[in-house]
C-alpha cells in the first residue's frame, strides 16, 4: 500500500505501482510495535548491506584500481591515481546528495538501492577493458555515481525505519563494515578466490550477496513516527535552529576525526618504517586488521551502553577525546612498541567514533522529508578529508616531520570532543525539540 501522499494521479504514483514488487508489506509483530522497537532480523540485513556497501569500494580503491592503473602505463600511475581521485571525490560528493535527494523526493528507497547495485556492478565489470587513461577515469566517475546511487537511499533508510532506542545498536553494527571490506580485499587475492581472470567478478558477487538479502527480505517493522513530520517549523521557529546547530556540530566534529583517520590510513607504513625501517607492509596490515576487529565488539558494547543508558553522545565524547590522546602519544614516542601502542588507541577510538556517529546523526537532522539529502551533506565528511589531508601533509611533515602532523591531528580531535562535549550537555533538550 502506497504512503497516502502518494495520490492515484500523482507520477510518484505511477512508479510506486510500477515498481510495486520491491515494496514488501512492513512487518506488524505485536510485541515490537508496542516496544517501539525495529526486528533484530532487519538490524543484521541491514548492517551487512552496509557492509557490502564497503565491499563494493575498498578492495578496488585499495588493490585493484592501483593494479589497472600500472597495467596501462607504469610510468604515469601515480599521476592516474591522483587524478581518478580527485575526479571520484567530486562525482561521489555531489551523486550523494543527489541521489539522497532523489530518494527523498520518491518517498522510497529500495528501488534505488537496486538501481544502483545494477549501475554500480555492471561499470565495476566495465574496468579491466578500459584501454587508456581517460576511459579509466570516466568509469570511476560513472562507477561512483552508481556506487553513491545505493549508499545514499541506503544510509537515508536507517533513518527511516531504527528508531532511536536502537540507534546504539545499530552504530555498533555499522562497525562491521569497514572490517568487513578490509577482509575482502584480503580474500580476493589469495589463490583459492581467483577462479576468474578479473577479479572484479570476485568483488560484484560479494556485494551482491551482502545487499541483495536486504533488498529481497527485508521487512522491517512500520515506524511512522519516524517518517513524518515531527513539528512544523511555523509552530515552533526555534526549535528547527536547535536541531541545525547540532547539526553542525556533529558535521564538524566528524570532519576533524576523518582528517586524522585518512592522513594514518595513507602515511601509517611511512610513518613506521621512519622509526624502525625493517619494519614491513605485512606488519602494518596485521596491526590495521586487529584494530578493525576490536573495534567491532568494543563498538557494539558502546552502542548498547548509550541505548541503555540514553546517553547517544557520551561514546563519542570519549572517542575523540581517547584518539586525540593516541595521536598525541604517537607524537611523542621514543621507541616503536609506543607508536604501535599509540595508533591502536588512537585507531579503535576512531573507529568506534566513526561508527556511532554514522548512526547517531540520524538524531539531529533537522526534517525527515530532506533526510537523504541531509545525510548526503554529511557524506561530505567522507571525501572532504582526501582533499585536505595531502596538504597538511605536505605542508608539515618534510619540514617538521610526522611528530608535528600528529600534534596538529590531536587538536583537531580534541576540538571535535570538546564541541560534542558542550553539545552533549544540551542533547536532550534539543532532541525533544526537534
Amino acid at each position: 500500500m502506497p504512503p497516502t501522499w502518494l495520490y492515484p494521479w500523482s507520477p510518484r504514483a505511477r512508479w510506486w505501482c510500477a515498481t510495486a514488487p520491491l515494496h514488501p508489506a512492513p512487518r506488524r509483530d505485536p510485541e515490537l510495535v508496542e516496544a517501539g522497537q525495529q526486528s533484530a532480523r532487519f538490524l543484521y540485513l541491514y548492517a551487512l548491506a552496509v557492509a557490502g556497501g564497503a565491499v563494493a569500494y575498498m578492495p578496488f580503491l585499495t588493490l585493484l584500481l592501483p593494479v589497472r592503473a600500472t597495467s596501462l602505463s607504469a610510468d604515469t600511475a601515480l599521476n592516474l591515481l591522483a587524478i581518478a581521485a580527485f575526479a571520484g571525490a567530486i562525482s561521489a560528493s555531489i551523486a550523494n546528495i543527489a541521489f539522497g535527494w532523489a530518494s527523498d523526493r520518491s518517498g522510497v528507497r529500495r528501488p534505488w538501492i537496486l538501481a544502483g547495485l545494477v549501475l554500480s556492478s555492471s561499470l565495476l565489470l566495465c574496468i579491466p577493458f578500459a584501454r587508456d587513461a581517460w576511459t579509466l577515469i570516466a568509469i570511476i566517475v560513472l562507477w561512483q555515481c552508481g556506487l553513491n546511487m545505493m549508499l545514499a537511499p541506503l544510509a537515508a533508510w536507517a533513518g527511516d525505519t531504527i528508531p532511536d532506542e536502537q540507534k546504539g545498536l545499530l552504530g555498533g553494527l555499522l562497525a562491521v563494515a569497514p572490517a568487513l571490506g578490509a577482509l575482502s580485499g584480503a580474500l580476493i587475492t589469495l589463490p583459492g578466490f581467483q577462479w576468474w581472470k578479473y577479479q572484479e567478478i570476485s568483488v560484484v558477487l560479494f556485494v551482491i550477496c551482502m545487499v541483495g538479502p536486504l533488498l529481497i527480505f527485508g521487512r522491517p517493522q512500520a515506524m511512522p513516527q519516524l517518517i513524518r513530520e515531527r513539528l512544523a517549523d511555523a509552530e515552533m521557529p526555534e526549535k528547527p535552529h536547535a536541531s541545525r546547530r547540532a547539526m553542525a556540530r556533529m558535521w564538524t566534529a566528524r570532519l576533524l576525526v576523518q582528517i586524522a583517520e585518512a592522513s594514518l590510513f595513507a602515511f601509517l607504513l611511512l610513518w613506521f618504517r621512519s622509526l624502525d625501517p625493517g619494519f614491513g607492509q605485512n606488519d602494518t596490515a596485521t596491526i590495521f586488521s586487529i584494530v578493525l576487529g576490536l573495534a567491532v565488539f568494543c563498538a557494539l558494547a558502546a552502542g548498547r551502553w548509550s541505548d541503555r543508558a540514553g546517553r547517544p553522545i557520551t561514546p563519542l565524547v570519549w572517542g575523540a577525546a581517547i584518539a586525540a590522546l593516541g595521536l598525541l602519544v604517537m607524537a611523542i614516542a621514543p621507541s616503536l612498541p609506543i607508536a604501535i601502542a599509540g595508533y591502536v588507541a588512537f585507531g579503535l577510538a576512531s573507529s568506534i567514533f566513526l561508527a556511532l556517529h554514522s548512526s547517531q546523526t540520524l538524531r539531529v537532522l533537522p526534517r525527515p522529508q530532506t533526510r537523504g539529502r541531509d545525510l548526503g551533506i554529511f557524506n561530505l565528511t567522507n571525501t572532504l578529508p582526501s582533499l585536505i589531508m595531502p596538504w597538511l601533509t605536505l605542508a608539515l611533515v618534510p619540514a617538521y616531520g610526522f611528530d608535528a602532523l600528529f600534534l596538529l591531528l590531536a587538536g583537531l580531535a580534541a576540538i571535535s570532543a570538546f564541541m560534542l562535549m558542550t553539545m552533549s550537555r544540551q542533547f536532550r533538550e534539543i532532541h525533544d525539540a526537534i
